[in-house]
């Protein structure tokens, strides 16, 4: 048992719990963090993936109550039907375009410098939506949102094909400036979530399978935890955090990671791999 690859994958997998529902981008940082720590190669690739389940099931376990409710409630409310259809319709478009786009985006935007120039584009528009004139709220709770404004949030999501974007970052952002409060933006982000990040874990160990052998299980296992109790403490303070604050800081701390993987990268004082 290689003790120096189980204790990267317990570094990469807490890297993808506290990231996985920040609007700071997961991706990008298991890039970088990949990068780093030599773990950039096709194998890895399907590691990063697959490791995000751990983090789904820290959101499963956070709204185990509101899941269990809409499924006991879904075969005779039409509440819970409007959600479980709401869910659905917002995790369309991002099967439709990762099978378009997902390998050609892989192939040629997976790189540090690709990641931190979007860390500071996204920076400058969560600036940009925090500040502008204050809006009228439509949307209060995830119960009240109609198809249209599922499938509008849905169809941001697709924008986190975009290695440093941040999925969460792009359905809270782009809910509240489609009318969503922030509560039941950052809600339906993390329900989005669910069969968004299940789905691309399972896709990805499918099609990769004969990359991975018996002998990688203890490296999965290991990410899979650690970005399970990562994401759990991560989520349970994100949820009391938006309570009281903005996503002001997250803002500022993505142009500023950015602009210091920039300048390492320009420097050569980090030898980024694929920079």
């Amino acid at each position: 048992m290689d003790i120096v690859l189980l204790v990267k994958a317990a570094i990469m997998g807490v890297v993808e719990g506290l990231t996985e529902f920040l609007p700071i981008s997961s991706t990008g940082h298991l890039i970088l963090a990949g990068a780093l720590l030599g773990m950039d190669d096709a194998k890895a690739k399907v590691f990063d993936i697959a490791i995000q389940t751990g983090a789904i099931f820290a959101v499963i376990l956070v709204y185990w109550q509101k899941i269990r409710a809409t499924l006991v409630a879904l075969p005779t409310q039409p509440q819970a039907q409007r959600f479980a259809l709401n869910v659905l319709i917002g995790f369309v478009p991002a099967v439709v375009m990762g099978l378009l786009l997902g390998k050609a985006i892989k192939a040629h935007l997976f790189t540090p410098v690709v990641v931190a120039s979007t860390f500071i584009i996204g920076g400058f528009i969560i600036l940009w939506a925090e500040r502008r004139p204050v809006s009228v709220v439509r949307v209060h709770s995830v119960d009240d949102m109609g198809t249209i404004d599922a499938l509008k949030v849905g169809l941001v999501q697709c924008l986190a094909m975009i290695p440093g974007t941040s999925r969460s970052g792009a359905t809270i952002i782009g809910g509240m400036l489609l009318g969503l409060s922030r509560k039941a933006a950052t809600d339906f982000s993390f329900f989005l979530a669910m069969p968004t990040l299940i789905g691309a874990g399972v896709y990805s160990l499918y099609k990769e399978r004969a990359l991975l052998d018996w002998a990688d299980a203890p490296m999965f296992a290991v990410g899979l935890v650690f970005s399970f109790f990562s994401a759990w403490l991560c989520v349970r303070w994100l949820l009391r955090y938006i309570s009281t604050h903005s996503f002001v800081v997250f803002a500022y701390y993505r142009i500023a990671f950015g602009a210091l993987v920039l300048l390492t990268a320009w420097t050569g004082w980090v030898q980024w791999a694929d920079s």
